[in-house]
């Protein structure tokens, strides 16, 4: 396998770092874009267990950080639901300027949220993959707990998120609100497929099943059984990558 460092333009200008992996030893048969979930980076051990699995499988990955976020510049106080969707279209550009165009489009949790919205203005992508995915981009709050009444009353707050502080401002609750997911699922004219596992306790099952009965065939799930949010047992993120390598060589 081969792993190049590149970076390139955010939707806010700032330079978002990723990786660009290809196997070393077959021909790549196609290009995958893939988005952390909310907060993470490109180098949680799930994301780079994904994205080395479908590299063995002559799958070539993009994965990079969002403005703020890992390696890349940017503030992430001033980011929001949108601007991730900006960032994925931005990183498509890169691809399709200096590799090939991404066919495959991955996100993880609220990363499968900004993917679905997303595919809507990258043409070549031609399968969707979400995991752990919630159904509307709204779900996130709940992450802020006691903390969503002082950003809503002074504009902003610092919230803990897994051990880290982060600034949420009400931009980017007001940017949640305003994201509606229904008919981006239902008019996705992709193929889709929904990795889901019915004891996440983050994102819970409920919203696969919603995300299933809007989306339009074809469309397949998933269940990863035991598996936490994060897949961070390392077979269950294999798993995924497995089957989503199978899965999306019917429509690649």
């Amino acid at each position: 396998m081969r792993t190049k460092k590149v970076t390139f333009e955010g939707a806010f200008g700032d330079q978002l770092s990723a990786r660009l992996e290809r196997p070393e030893n077959k021909t790549v048969t196609t290009y995958a874009l893939f988005a952390h979930c909310f907060t993470c980076s490109k180098n949680l051990h799930p994301v780079i267990n994904i994205a080395q699995t479908l590299t063995e499988r002559g799958i070539g990955v993009l994965r990079f950080d969002f403005t703020g976020l890992g390696d890349s510049k940017g503030n992430f106080a001033n980011t929001n639901f949108t601007s991730n969707i900006q960032d994925l279209i931005a990183a498509a550009t890169f691809m399709e300027s200096h590799y090939h165009t991404p066919e495959i489009l991955i996100g993880h949790s609220l990363g499968g949220s900004a993917v679905i919205q997303a595919a809507h203005r990258i043409g070549t992508g031609k399968a969707v993959a979400t995991i752990g995915a919630p159904a509307t981009p709204e779900h996130v709050k709940k992450n802020f707990g006691a903390d969503l009444e002082q950003i809503n009353a002074r504009g902003k707050a610092e919230v803990t998120l897994a051990g880290r502080n982060f600034t949420i401002k009400k931009q980017f609750i007001d940017d949640l609100e305003e994201n509606h997911m229904d008919s981006c699922i239902q008019k996705l004219d992709r193929a889709l497929m929904i990795f889901h596992s019915p004891v996440d306790n983050t994102v819970g099952i409920k919203n696969a099943e919603k995300i299933y009965r809007k989306a339009r065939h074809p469309k397949s799930f998933v269940s990863l059984d035991d598996a936490d949010h994060l897949l961070m047992d390392k077979k269950d993120s294999v798993y995924v990558a497995e089957v989503l390598a199978s899965w999306a060589s019917r429509y690649v």
